[in-house]
C-alpha cells in the first residue's frame, strides 16, 4: 500500500500582471459570464476529487505582517488555498494542471508543498 501524504496548495495572482489586467480590462457583463464559467468549473474540478480534498481552504483575504517594528498591512500574491491528500508531491501537482483558477481566473500560479509533521 502506497504513502499519502496531505500538500497545501496555494494559488498565486500577480495583480500587477497579465492576466489579473485582462481581467480587470473585462466589462462586467464579461465578469460575471466568465465568474459563471469558472465556479461551474471549479465546482466539476472539486467533485472529481472530493475523495483527496483534506481541507477546502477558499479564498484569502487583506493581509497583515507582523515583525520585530509592529504590524504593517502589506499586498502580496497569495490568492486561493486548498489541502489535499496524494500518494506523492508530483501526483499533488498534478491535480492543479489546468485548474480553473489558472485558466478561467487570473491566477497564475498554484504552488503545490508536503504539509510536514511528526508523521512526515
Amino acid at each position: 500500500m502506497a504513502m499519502t501524504g496531505d500538500y497545501l496548495a496555494v494559488f498565486y495572482s500577480d495583480k500587477s500582471g497579465p492576466q489579473w489586467q485582462a481581467w480587470q480590462a473585462m466589462s462586467a457583463d464579461e465578469r460575471r459570464a466568465r465568474d459563471a464559467e469558472g465556479l461551474a468549473a471549479l465546482a466539476a474540478w472539486d467533485t472529481a476529487h472530493q475523495d483527496v480534498i483534506v481541507y477546502q481552504g477558499g479564498p484569502l483575504g487583506a493581509t497583515k505582517r507582523v515583525t520585530a517594528d509592529g504590524i504593517a498591512d502589506v499586498v502580496n500574491q497569495l490568492t486561493v488555498f486548498v489541502v489535499v491528500r496524494a500518494p506523492s508531491h508530483h501526483a499533488a501537482a498534478q491535480m492543479f494542471k489546468d485548474h480553473p483558477h489558472c485558466t478561467i481566473f487570473p491566477c497564475h500560479s498554484v504552488e503545490v508543498m508536503p504539509l510536514l509533521g511528526p508523521d512526515s
